[in-house]
């Protein structure tokens, strides 16, 4: 006979015809990896036999097969009415003695002497289906304690099978309604209305790069989470570190969490109420830097165990301070062998209306529909863009019209992000606004191809779509390599053909993610504006002081792209910003020198030493010596720009040095710019300072030919083809391997002129660097080449 009840040390993945997948998931994890260290509350199951013993006990199959033919299955214009029919008719029903029996001995089991609360959850199950995924289209219920309670939540958990969702899903699915079960899953509840809460993935969910376990949280249940109430704290930890024991939380992202999801105690124990969250714990992390890493360990362990990516809910019980897994369910939306992307760009732009996170890397145009909820279905054409406050699971059979979705509520793993990923669509979440600042029937332009940053635009815009496939692609002997500065880019960029990063811009992280010019952190005490000071203070809210905010907020965006491209060497140039650039920082005014010509004056190698920058310099080495030695980057090599002389070389080696960073410790490489023409006529000496070498050819080009590139009575007589420029390079190449130290080029004309890179091939070099659009017609060119070189 088969049971009727489960405990969870009795129930194993292979258990899911019996139990569903979330139960068997909870006990495969409680039995499995408990030894591990990953905490998963004890409960119990109640089985598929008992879901079918209750509808035969109660005549109730009969009466629901019936009903279910009566659904209109074109418009399903009377889905509503169908199911509210059918929950009524599963909760007229009785439990049997014995069910009941077992049900309240297994609770009774589970707090002992005490009437303890617990969490109700339905996990259903196909017996001939056991890889169908229900997830979100059953109900849950929470804080649920007593005998009387238990029964009902079991019994309404049962009735949820046939939510309008529910009924729609299998539907859509092609599941025979009289084949699905469902089972229960009573488990000892985590006191996260008094805690936080949040949602993982054991890869980022926008790009599917699988080298990162991506944890969101709000403070009280999570719920919010998941319906997208509130913009949530956001992690993402590196795997390949956190293995290492290194401080790998590459992103810690603040959400506003303005609200916090509890329990009204005055109205039943499941039912919950969201309270305002105070305004000092809106500004504070949900998790310390130790319980982001434990969490994301837990992720890994959980991923390596079920072999694939999975996504994983968590709480932290905010009486005990413990934090368990609730839940664990393969992530299915992303594959890793990413090889074909259509890559979306727009050709016009116009006022932006909104912003938000955004949801995919697409860009659609269409016509805006506000809905207050999914009643109003019948205002969405197909095609329509949502416009709407937030969705939850009840907006699914909506939602498979939508041709993109804006929220004004919710993160990256709400329910509309999470939809929106399956259905393929864009999507801009977490808006604030976009209910009030876009009217319903306005044309407009969703653009998730910027960025993590979603844009709303007025209007249809143009824009085109090209297909790079990678499927076929011969790297070359010639190392590719990709010349970056923006990590929001950087987990989809990691998945183009290359040999890692050739050139990794410093300044412009400093100007997008820092915003302040780096003297006025490293000498705040020295700041004499006071309206600079007090936006200063106000920024760096969350670190100890100005010096832990630079090293901080660096880190994070070097540190991400050095994980996207992680083993590969990622060659870091240090900042290159020239006077009148760095003014325009917050607080530059005060701490840079006017001069007439910026482009030959106060830049590259002669700041770092120089006292009126020597306090900032120290601050990129210690964020290079934050990454390298405390995250783990090993990978980073460190480049000098615009090193005018022998004696400035030195200089800054031993700088570098008294600042942490001593060359070929810890494996520490420090390459040089070739970009003046003293470089290329004292290449040999350079070569016994530095360990490699990257040629920047439009600086060298400009210096060569004596042309200001950014002039506009003589830019066009700027020519990198010009013999005087590729003499200089093929010198510098020459010199550079006949001393043994490796060689590349950053820089444009080897993807333009199929040429120059056969020139560039033939010369020897040992690596050339492409912007990402660039990098195709790059290989291609040097494939050609190589094969011209090998001819010849």
């Amino acid at each position: 006979m088969n049971a009727l009840i489960k405990p969870f040390n009795k129930i194993r993945i292979k258990d899911i015809p019996e139990v569903g997948g979330k139960n068997a998931s909870l006990g495969e994890m409680f039995n499995e990896l408990s030894e591990d260290g990953v905490k998963i509350p004890d409960g119990f199951a109640t089985t598929s036999t008992a879901f079918w013993n209750f509808l035969k006990e109660n005549n109730i199959e009969i009466a629901l097969k019936d009903l279910l033919k009566e659904l209109e299955r074109k418009n399903y214009s009377n889905l509503h009415e169908i199911g509210s029919k059918a929950r009524e008719i599963i909760m007229s029903g009785s439990f049997s003695d014995s069910f009941s029996k077992e049900i309240l001995k297994a609770y009774h089991n589970l707090g002992g002497e005490n009437k303890i609360d617990v969490a109700v959850r339905s996990s259903a199950t196909a017996e001939d289906l056991p890889q169908a995924s229900f997830a979100g289209q059953h109900d849950s219920y929470l804080n649920v304690s007593g005998d009387a309670q238990i029964l009902k939540a079991i019994k309404s958990c049962f009735a949820s099978l046939y939510t309008d969702r529910a009924i729609k899903y299998r539907e859509d699915q092609g599941f025979e309604h009289e084949k699905v079960a469902l089972s229960v899953g009573i488990q000892k509840m985590v006191r996260a209305d008094k805690g936080c809460s949040g949602i993982g993935f054991t890869l980022d969910p926008e790009s599917g790069f699988p080298d990162v376990v991506h944890i969101t949280g709000v403070w009280g249940l999570g719920e919010n989470i998941v319906q997208g109430a509130v913009n949530p704290d956001e992690f993402y930890v590196f795997k390949s570190t956190l293995k290492l024991g290194k401080q790998a939380i590459i992103q810690k992202i603040l959400g506003s969490k303005e609200q916090t999801l509890i329990y009204a105690e005055s109205q039943g124990h499941s039912s919950t109420v969201n309270v305002s969250t105070e305004y000092k714990k809106q500004n504070q992390f949900v998790l310390s830097e130790s319980e982001i890493l434990r969490l994301a360990k837990w992720a890994v362990i959980i991923e390596e165990h079920y072999k694939k990516p999975m996504d994983i809910e968590w709480a932290k019980d905010g009486i005990s301070n413990e934090i368990y897994i609730t839940q664990a369910r393969p992530e299915t939306v992303h594959h890793k062998d990413q090889k074909i992307f259509k890559k979306y760009r727009l050709l016009e732009k116009s006022e932006v209306l909104v912003r938000g996170s955004a949801i995919g890397s697409k860009i659609i145009s269409g016509t805006a529909r506000i809905l207050e909820s999914p009643r109003e279905a019948d205002k969405l054409k197909q095609g329509d863009i949502l416009i709407t406050e937030v969705t939850s699971p009840d907006w699914d059979p909506v939602l498979k019209k939508i041709g993109g979705v804006i929220t004004n509520r919710g993160g990256r793993t709400s329910h509309a992000a999470i939809v929106a990923r399956e259905l393929g669509v864009p999507a801009v979440v977490g808006t604030t606004f976009a209910t009030l600042k876009i009217k319903d029937g306005d044309q407009i332009t969703i653009s998730c191809a910027e960025g993590s940053k979603g844009l709303v635009y007025k209007g249809l815009l143009k824009f085109e779509v090209s297909e790079v496939d990678f499927t076929s692609i011969k790297m070359p002997k010639t190392e590719v390599k990709l010349i970056m500065s923006d990590p929001e880019k950087a987990f989809m960029l990691s998945f183009y053909p290359n040999n890692g990063v050739g050139l990794l811009r410093m300044e412009f992280m400093i100007t997008h993610k820092i915003k302040i010019h780096p003297m006025a952190l490293a000498q705040f005490d020295k700041v004499s504006d006071e309206d600079v000071r007090n936006l200063i203070e106000d920024v760096i809210q969350g670190y100890k002081n100005p010096k832990e905010f630079f090293i901080g907020e660096l880190s994070q965006g070097i540190g991400t792209i050095a994980a996207a491209f992680y083993p590969k060497e990622v060659i870091l140039r240090m900042s290159d910003f020239k006077s009148n650039e760095y003014a325009n920082l917050v607080g530059g005014i005060q701490f840079e020198p006017i001069e007439e010509n910026p482009m030959l004056g106060f830049r590259g190698a002669a700041r770092y030493y120089h006292d009126m920058y020597k306090p900032g310099f120290k601050l990129e080495c210690d964020t290079v010596k934050n990454l390298r030695n405390n995250m783990g980057f090993t990978n980073i090599k460190v480049m000098i720009p615009f090193c005018r002389s022998l004696e400035e070389a030195k200089n800054v080696v031993s700088l570098m040095a008294e600042n942490g960073l001593v060359q070929g410790e810890n494996g520490l490489e420090i390459y040089m710019m070739v970009e003046i023409p003293s470089n290329v006529i004292l290449l040999k000496e350079f070569a016994e300072i530095f360990d490699g070498f990257s040629i920047g050819s439009n600086d060298l080009t400009q210096l060569t030919l004596g042309i200001d590139r950014d002039s506009d009575v003589i830019s066009s007589h700027f020519n990198e083809n010009d013999p005087a420029p590729k003499k200089m390079i093929e010198m510098a190449i020459k010199r550079a391997r006949k001393a043994g130290k490796p060689i590349g080029l950053c820089g444009q004309a080897p993807s333009d002129f199929p040429d120059y890179a056969n020139f560039l091939v033939s010369a020897g070099i040992n690596s050339i660097s492409f912007n990402p659009d660039a990098v195709m017609t790059g290989i291609i060119n040097i494939n050609k080449a190589e094969g011209q070189k090998i001819k010849t």
